[in-house]
């Protein structure tokens, strides 16, 4: 476990790459059978019960959703050989697939984080990654961004990983060259697959890095759903997600955003999925009003409860940092070198 004060991000690192250097973003299309329809109900083309989900689990079509795909200079698609690890990155409540890109800033003409990925790339901080920035909402209103905690747009979050493990990830793993391939399901390439993914999120998607990566609760109006015990902010927990470690070796939380789970429930639930998560990176501004708190709840205890099943643990306060991208692109910044780069936590992404 580690408690570290935030180090700054090299300015050279915010400025855009040399020419040859750079990578491209694309804007992708892919179908999504697993999401919230207008009744709250769950569509699923899997076997998936009412206990599990906590409502109705009905068919129904399929609908078409976009994610913005960062690809490394040099990535060539007729390349036989070259494969590449990925990273996906979680938005906002109020943010969508190009959050990361517009919200991070822009530097020479480029999104920050595209330089930052660039620059670690270039400089041989990290390996070439391919970073998959989904929208968040599981929802037939996927597009809808407004804060309604009645929603269907906002229960979506909370069910986003049905959508990443059934739809999101065979897709990324089918129409990209990664090492990872999700089709393989013995007890040997799982343990690969998990070891060549990783995935980090900001605000509410840092709660969902947490809820639904780790195994923390779903969560749901209170007011619709008459459930207590909830937050201020108008949601109450009702069922607990299976967790995703199985798929994930290295889960990064940027300011977890209020409903976050507790630390003693996220740890337990590590060490009930049987996958050792070889790193978790939490990080949160110290004047942060929205998040500090839950950020705190959701540390306390969870390294105890994990036990043996936790490696890597680093919990960096930003000194005086806020709830905004001078706190998410430094972790972005870290998380990325720690599970992507060279030596310590992030050794097995190597090949």
């Amino acid at each position: 476990m580690t408690d570290l004060e935030g180090t700054e991000i090299p300015a050279a690192y915010m400025s855009a790459a040399t020419t040859g250097k750079q990578g491209s973003v694309r804007e992708v299309a892919y179908p999504v059978k697993n999401y919230i329809d207008l009744s709250r109900q769950l569509v699923t083309d899997r076997p998936i019960d009412f206990l599990e989900a906590g409502r109705a689990t009905v068919s129904g079509e399929a609908i078409m959703k976009s994610c913005s795909v960062y690809l490394p200079a040099g990535y060539d698609e007729r390349d036989p050989d070259t494969r590449y690890n990925v990273l996906y990155l979680l938005h906002g409540v109020g943010g969508d697939e190009y959050e990361w890109l517009r919200g991070s800033g822009s530097e020479g003409g480029n999104p920050i984080l595209c330089n930052m990925l660039d620059n670690l790339v270039a400089n041989g901080d990290i390996k070439p990654v391919i970073v998959v920035m989904p929208n968040g909402r599981s929802s037939h209103d996927w597009t809808d961004r407004t804060f309604n905690t009645e929603g269907t747009n906002m229960l979506g979050f909370y069910y986003f990983d049905y959508e990443l493990r059934y739809d999101l990830i065979p897709f990324i793993e089918s129409a990209f060259k990664t090492y990872a391939n999700i089709r393989e399901t013995s007890p040997e390439a799982v343990e690969y697959n998990r070891t060549h993914r990783a995935i980090a999120g900001l605000s509410m998607g840092g709660m969902q890095a947490l809820n639904l990566i780790l195994g923390g609760y779903r969560c749901d109006s209170a007011a619709i759903t008459g459930a207590k015990n909830g937050w201020s902010n108008g949601f109450a927990p009702i069922v607990p997600a299976r967790g995703m470690t199985d798929l994930f070796a290295y889960v990064g939380a940027f300011s977890n955003a209020p409903t976050s789970s507790n630390g003693k429930h996220l740890g337990a639930s590590i060490a009930m999925s049987g996958h050792r998560l070889r790193l978790l990176y939490m990080t949160c501004g110290d004047a942060d009003g929205i998040s500090i708190d839950c950020y705190a709840q959701s540390i306390s205890g969870l390294a105890d409860s994990a036990g043996d099943y936790l490696d890597a643990f680093y919990q960096v306060p930003i000194k005086d940092g806020v709830h905004d991208f001078n706190v998410w692109n430094n972790g972005a910044y870290h998380f990325a070198r720690l599970s992507l780069g060279k030596g310590g936590a992030k050794s097995e992404l190597e090949v």
